[in-house]
């Protein structure tokens, strides 16, 4: 039987994705949980595993290609891996539409309204789930076949079993009803902006199209450049954005922070930068001041329980924001590593979807490249972003005397649907106390 790989949905902003590199080629035997492909979204280059076994027996999309959700890459013979494997890719007993089109149309839906899908048929068919959520739900003791998968063609995936194991038994269908509504709020945090937005595809008057000559170069729109494009015009076009700056005494923290590197070096070997005890400050802010930790959602207002801090890191086609989650409960040190870690495979273009999942509110920090003060755009559905200028020398006023001073310009720009002046500056003012008085974030 033939078996169709298609291009799966990997992040909840992807509509294509670019196939990158082919690690099977014609004729190779294929497994589940084989790396078949490494393929670009608009975030990451993510492993493609496979969830059918059989032979390969042609490729559609050749490397350097793209594809839209649900188009076929590839094709699988499922006979070669034998008569007794039932294949992964075939749908619930009580579904009557094909395989293909059933992973099609899961594809090609929005994420936040996929329907999960059984993990086994009622025959007792083998259990769609990648290596990773078996090795998760066995170190977690989950049973694989009480949970759902949101993955594709529902394939039950890390995420799922960490929600499966923070879950109380499903015996109960209230809270099966629970569990489902804090899995709604969780997509609604990373949900593409309102599907009123302006796309970023659509029509540009002719007017202010640019007019190319000889010798001018066309560069085409990588998957990120267009949703960087189409989330970034939404928001300015959908979003009432006010902007609040105050200027800060960066000398405190830059004195602490040459004591605390000096001793660092002698014991776990990690140096603090200057942003990492910004992205402190931030977080601090945000727990004493609750109400910029919030989305608006058309007729109601969500608070988040928990502060999902995005971190704006420049890569070369763009800008990426993975999440600290939970940063509310990290400290200095765990924040460094993970913002370094997260930098790294950033660049590498290795972050998974899963870590763009959750952000709350965005810190971006412009201070490395000299850059004084800035507006940032506000990254939907987010209510406040957080703009940070680099620490200049110049001459202030203390005691009526004019003497040397080390100043950074701290800025927000706020949805202001959510967040009205007076809270921003109480934000702002929290953000600058901290800065000031650094050793206060290490209590």
């Amino acid at each position: 039987m033939a078996i169709n790989i298609e291009m799966p949905k990997l992040s909840d902003t992807m509509t294509e994705g670019t196939l990158i590199k082919w690690h099977k080629k014609v004729g190779d035997n294929v497994e589940i949980g084989d790396i078949l492909a490494e393929v670009e979204t608009d975030k990451a280059t993510m492993e493609m595993e496979a969830f059918d076994e059989g032979t390969l027996t042609e490729i559609r999309v050749q490397e350097g290609e793209k594809a839209e959700i649900g188009g076929v890459l590839a094709v699988l013979d499922g006979d070669a891996a034998g008569a007794a494997s039932a294949p992964a890719a075939s749908a619930p007993a009580a579904a009557a539409a094909p395989a293909a089109s059933a992973a099609t149309a899961q594809a090609s839906a929005p994420a936040a309204a996929t329907a999960s899908a059984p993990v086994a048929a009622g025959d007792g068919s083998r259990l769609k789930a990648s290596p990773l959520a078996r090795k998760v739900a066995g170190e977690l003791g989950v049973d694989l076949t009480s949970l759902s998968g949101t993955g594709p063609a529902g394939r039950i995936v890390r995420a799922d079993v960490v929600a499966g194991s923070s879950a109380k038994p499903a015996a109960k269908s209230n809270e099966a009803s629970a569990a489902a509504g804090l899995a709604a709020a969780a997509k609604s945090r990373s949900a593409p902006a309102p599907a009123a937005a302006p796309a970023a595809g659509a029509a540009i008057s002719a007017a202010i199209l640019p007019s190319a000559k000889e010798g001018d170069q066309r560069i085409e729109l990588s998957s990120m450049r267009k949703v960087i494009a189409s989330r970034l015009l939404a928001s300015k076009q959908t979003i009432p954005h006010f902007y609040l700056h105050v200027e800060v005494d960066a000398a405190p923290l830059m004195t602490l922070r040459q004591q605390i590197n000096a001793q660092a070096e002698k014991t776990h070997g990690n140096k603090y930068s200057v942003n990492d005890f910004v992205l402190k400050a931030v977080i601090n802010a945000t727990v004493a001041v609750p109400a910029v930790n919030a989305s608006f959602a058309g007729d109601h207002i969500v608070s988040f329980k928990h502060v999902g801090l995005s971190v704006a890191i420049a890569v070369e086609d763009g800008l990426v924001t993975p999440v600290i989650q939970q940063a509310e409960t990290k400290s200095v040190l765990q924040i460094s590593k993970e913002v370094k870690d997260m930098a790294g495979r950033a660049k590498d273009k290795k972050l998974k979807p899963s870590e763009f999942d959750g952000g709350t509110i965005t810190v971006s920090n412009l201070g490395a490249w000299g850059i004084e003060s800035f507006d940032a755009i506000v990254n939907p559905p987010q209510a406040l972003i957080v703009s940070v200028g680099a620490a200049i020398e110049k001459p202030v006023v203390k005691g009526g005397q004019i003497v040397p001073g080390l100043r950074m310009n701290v800025g927000v720009s706020c949805d202001h649907r959510v967040v009205d002046g007076a809270v921003a500056a109480s934000f702002l003012a929290e953000v600058k106390k901290l800065i000031e008085q650094p050793a206060l974030m290490l209590v």
